[in-house]
């Protein structure tokens, strides 16, 4: 286990000597012709960029996305945001014990404690087709990969056991909102959001960095889930077939709209509450992430968050 202090404890002016993961690397070109190497480094807490000045070539044989490196830098404050000053920069080595994945953010919530809880999601499920479909989709190999890819590559639960933690928090919206309108289909709603980012195992790697694969890259996450689900429900004798189509509807729509790479927006009550619910999910939890990583550098707002189109407030830690 890797014993070091994070770089969301770091402030302006701090100097360190750390263990780190590059998460981007690229060459590029100064508006005065020189080339540096641009670069993002992180651990659990926070990504930062970084810039190696010279020898940027060079650098950018040894330094490559995925590669732990050990920093001597400083924090330092580029236009109101933290960025490391690199003092010295190099690959670790074998004997310094680290893997990258000591370096990936985690779910904060257990994950025995969110499996249970799934468990219970499942057996809820009272629709015998809807029940065995899930079961089909989430054997043991696909299980793992389900419980353990992050939701997304940076916006939102970017973090191992993600996509978990954000599924079950829209079966809790969406369980509310089936108590407030009982007409809603509850079977149909809650299996809907179960599986409405299980095109994301194949979607997202997550083994040293968070990126796209290129099946994610060529077909994308909406398209794998609903290829899955019709894969699935081909293996069950006699299931409904306005059933699958309402499913899949759940799955096409769940981004709302076409500019949100929807293929379709959605035309049911449930389709609407699943577009609702992870919405909210995926909102407050990028904004949180937003405001613990600003809130560490004195001011009352957050960087300017382009998904978000605003800087966040930073409220005192000790008001109610």
């Amino acid at each position: 286990m890797l014993d070091q202090k994070e770089l969301n404890d770091l402030s302006f002016g701090d100097e360190f000597t750390m263990f780190l993961i590059v998460t981007k690397s690229e060459v590029k070109t100064s508006v005065t012709g020189k080339q540096f190497l641009n670069l993002e480094l992180r651990d659990k807490s926070l990504a930062l960029p970084s810039k190696v000045w010279d020898n940027a070539e060079e650098y950018s044989k040894k330094l490559k996305e995925g590669t732990v490196v050990k920093v001597i830098g400083q924090i330092e404050d580029f236009k109101g945001t933290m960025q490391i000053k690199i003092g010295k920069i190099s690959p670790a080595k074998e004997s310094d014990n680290v893997k990258p994945e000591d370096f990936l953010p985690k779910s904060q919530r257990p994950l025995s404690e969110m499996f249970n809880e799934l468990d219970q999601v499942i057996v809820s499920i009272k629709n015998p087709f809807l029940n065995q479909l899930i079961k089909v989709i989430l054997t043991d190999g696909k299980l793992e990969k389900y419980s353990k890819v992050p939701a997304g590559k940076g916006w939102h639960h970017a973090y191992i056991h993600g996509l978990l933690e954000h599924t079950l928090e829209i079966i809790r919206i969406c369980e509310l909102m089936c108590s407030i309108h009982p007409d809603l289909k509850r079977d149909l709603l809650i299996t809907g959001a179960l599986l409405h980012d299980f095109g994301k195992t194949e979607e997202l790697i997550y083994d040293s960095v968070f990126d796209y694969s290129d099946k994610g890259k060529l077909i994308g996450h909406i398209m794998i889930g609903a290829l899955e689900v019709e894969k699935a429900a081909a293996l069950i004798q006699n299931f409904p077939e306005d059933l699958k189509d309402q499913l899949i509807h759940l799955i096409l729509s769940h981004q709302g709209k076409l500019e949100f790479a929807s293929p379709v927006e959605p035309r049911t009550l449930e389709a609407i509450v699943l577009y609702q619910a992870d919405e909210l999910s995926a909102k407050t939890n990028a904004y949180k992430k937003a405001i613990e990583a600003d809130k560490n550098k004195g001011g009352r707002w957050t960087r300017f968050l382009p998904l978000a189109n605003t800087a966040l407030y930073i409220p005192d830690e000790n008001s109610d």
